[in-house]
């Protein structure tokens, strides 16, 4: 059985993303005393009384309106409902009952799902008193906490797991779950890709940049892989980030490359390569974070893959040289050319990917690497100041993303492109397409200079 969900549902700034963060326990949703803040659909997962959960936040429900955007974030709201199998319906004890309040609760009672109706914000005993009148609503116990200082939310996820259908714990939800980033500065199409890939309205798209605000996960299944999707706000440049609530997005869009294996970099293909396609590429790269580049509206480009035909390889081949001059630094990341307007290649994203985390997550042994690095020297040694430089033994640490430590005679020599010339040698070898590789380089002792792993491997070969 899948994990329980947990949907937290109401009306704008009552609290619905502090409670969300208290209860999986770390700052995922941005939060600001701003209506509106949280529009998409925010999943974590928690863990109360050793049973696991997820736990979705949903944007504030207004039911008249006619905006366009507001009428989307219901309808996401609406589709949390439905998947969940707790509902928690937060009121504001502050500002008392009101009209749009009576009208959630309407929609809620038809549920066929437990909803715990959440007095939030009663920071006193004179709130606790006036919380009564939400007892008129009719959905049966009211608890009244405060997300913000945690008081009353023990009590409420006691009775959140008290309606959980008996199961045993399961636990660490989220390891060996391949994480994707869904990165790129604003309306370059990244909710798109995920709702192409998704094949349903998953995120909100609108043509207003800035539309996604948190970070947002997505549980999937492809090819019986479990794959997280992590949706992201438009990563700006600096001088354009206004205010709090941008910068708490920009954080959450940092923060949600930091725990991610492969960054899904979507550009817009009719706008070619911009500077902030460059600075979230090179936030990827910094972190050390796996790369697709996902060329999105590329029937502007090519319009005849629109209509059936085969993507047109001379253009593709342009875009791609282009890109590499101007993007050298992401030498490594391979290119899809992609509609998610048109569902075009969308597999093809997805196919690239696992590719790629295979590489972020391969070790060389060391014993191929030492082979491998001990005839690259001796193809082309590096003479620096008239002293030869010299590696007397490689081995690979870690990977996520793949590092090779180096043993040498003077770390100081190995430049960049000498640096280079190495990476090259072993892309060569095992390929890693889609990673960076981290070459590090530190002082040989006496020991490893006298019986080191450079010189077997010069024996190796030679036998």
């Amino acid at each position: 059985m899948s994990p329980p969900l947990v949907a937290i549902v109401g009306r704008p700034n009552v609290g619905k993303s502090t409670l969300f963060n208290r209860l999986v326990g770390k700052r995922v949703a941005i939060v600001e005393d701003t209506p509106g803040i949280t529009r998409d659909r925010l999943y974590a997962s928690a863990n109360w009384n050793g049973r696991d959960f997820f736990v979705v936040d949903t944007g504030g429900i207004l039911m008249d309106t006619d905006d366009p955007l507001t009428e989307q974030v219901r309808l996401q709201a609406e589709i949390a409902i439905e998947e969940a199998n707790v509902i928690i319906f937060m009121v504001d004890a502050k500002d008392g009952l009101t009209p749009t309040d009576i009208d959630v609760a309407d929609r809620l009672r038809g549920s066929d799902r437990p909803v715990l109706l959440a007095a939030n914000k009663v920071d006193n005993s004179q709130l606790a008193m006036d919380a009564v009148e939400f007892h008129s609503l009719g959905l049966g116990e009211l608890y009244t906490v405060s997300s913000l200082h945690g008081h009353g939310v023990a009590d409420l996820l006691d009775s959140i797991v008290s309606h959980f259908e008996p199961e045993p714990a399961s636990s660490d939800l989220e390891d060996d779950i391949l994480k994707l980033a869904i990165i790129g500065r604003p309306n370059v199409g990244k909710s798109s890709l995920l709702n192409a890939i998704l094949g349903s309205e998953r995120a909100i798209v609108s043509p207003i940049p800035g539309t996604t605000r948190d970070a947002v996960d997505t549980l999937v299944t492809y090819n019986d892989r479990p794959i997280v999707l992590i949706d992201t706000a438009g990563i700006r440049r600096a001088g354009q980030i206004q205010g709090s609530v941008e910068y708490y997005t920009f954080l959450r869009a940092q923060s949600a490359i930091e725990r991610c294996d492969i960054a899904l970099l979507v550009t817009d293909a009719s706008e070619f390569l911009t500077d902030g396609d460059k600075r979230a590429g090179g936030l990827a790269h910094d972190m050390g974070r796996g790369c697709v580049v996902v060329v999105n509206k590329w029937d502007r480009v090519d319009p005849g893959i629109t209509y059936g035909k085969p993507p047109n390889r001379r253009l593709i081949l342009e875009f791609t040289d282009a890109m590499r001059k101007q993007c050298g630094f992401l030498h490594y990341a391979p290119l899809v050319f992609v509609s998610a307007a048109q569902c075009f290649s969308i597999r093809e994203v997805l196919d690239t990917a696992l590719s790629a985390a295979e590489f972020f997550h391969l070790r060389i042994p060391t014993g191929e690497l030492n082979r491998l690095i001990s005839l690259a020297e001796e193809d082309h040694p590096l003479m620096e100041h008239g002293r030869a430089f010299h590696i007397y033994y490689a081995t690979m640490p870690a990977v996520k993303p793949p590092t090779v430590l180096l043993f040498v005679n003077d770390p100081d020599h190995l430049h960049f492109s000498y640096r280079r010339y190495l990476e090259n040698r072993i892309r060569g070898a095992y390929g890693y397409e889609g990673t960076p590789i981290v070459i590090k380089a530190r002082r040989a002792g006496a020991e490893t200079q006298g019986g080191g792993a450079g010189r077997s491997g010069r024996s190796a070969k030679n036998e």
